[in-house]
């Protein structure tokens, strides 16, 4: 009987984030960023029905790169987890933070105990009264919480040192749209069309539910 090659636990960890890290950076990036009134997601995508930045509950918002249908499931669920924990509770009871904690523990599980990891990367934000929370959820279940933007995906780390200059506190919708529209286009060294960009986000100035989604003909006039 053939034995199998020993692989030590810190190697197979290695090779599985290896193996995820591999997966994402195939990814466009999708960049969030503060506004005067909330958050704004911009993310290159052809796609008009494949969205990579959805509302969850009815002031969080969801971002992801990496593999569609793996992020999808994970947006699904967590959309589930919300409205079960509303309809028990309160609709106050779900938080950004609980949802951030919940995809972290799920994905570091998956990490851990399959012999595949989940090849995606995502964003949580809510909007209050006063401020934005962002969680950053890497595919290992590693989560930190982000201040004024952050990018993740492909070309995460350039588009990040790209916004460091151009990031203003307070800057409204069209402002942080070219800004960051800006930012993407010194980095992947072509030009951002309103037709290839998914913009969405989180404004505390609507109604109940705060997430928005802007038309190809709202783009492409902020951008000019």
């Amino acid at each position: 009987m053939p034995m199998m090659p020993y692989v030590s636990p810190e190697q197979a960890m290695k090779d599985k984030a290896d193996f995820a890290r591999k997966g994402i950076s195939r990814g466009r990036s999708v960049v969030a960023l503060t506004t005067e009134n909330g958050l704004l997601f911009v993310a290159e995508n052809p796609s008009a029905t494949l969205h990579k930045v959805s509302e969850i509950y009815d002031c969080i918002a969801f971002a992801a790169v990496g593999k569609y249908n793996e992020f999808e499931q994970l947006r699904v669920a967590g959309i589930r987890l919300a409205d079960v924990k509303g309809y028990q509770y309160s609709r106050d009871d779900v938080t950004g933070r609980a949802l951030a904690n919940a995809y972290a523990n799920a994905m570091g599980a998956t990490f851990t105990d399959s012999p595949k990891p989940l090849e995606v990367e995502l964003l949580v934000a809510e909007v209050a009264e006063d401020d934005v929370e962002l969680y950053h959820i890497l595919y290992d279940g590693s989560i930190t919480d982000e201040e004024n933007y952050v990018a993740i995906g492909g070309s995460a780390e350039a588009i990040n040192e790209a916004l460091k200059s151009r990031f203003e506190p307070g800057m409204d919708r069209a402002t942080a749209l070219r800004t960051t529209v800006a930012a993407l286009q010194e980095v992947e060294e072509r030009e951002m069309v309103a037709d290839r960009l998914e913009v969405a986000g989180l404004d505390r100035a609507l109604g109940r539910r705060k997430f928005f989604r802007l038309s190809e003909d709202d783009i492409a006039g902020m951008l000019s």
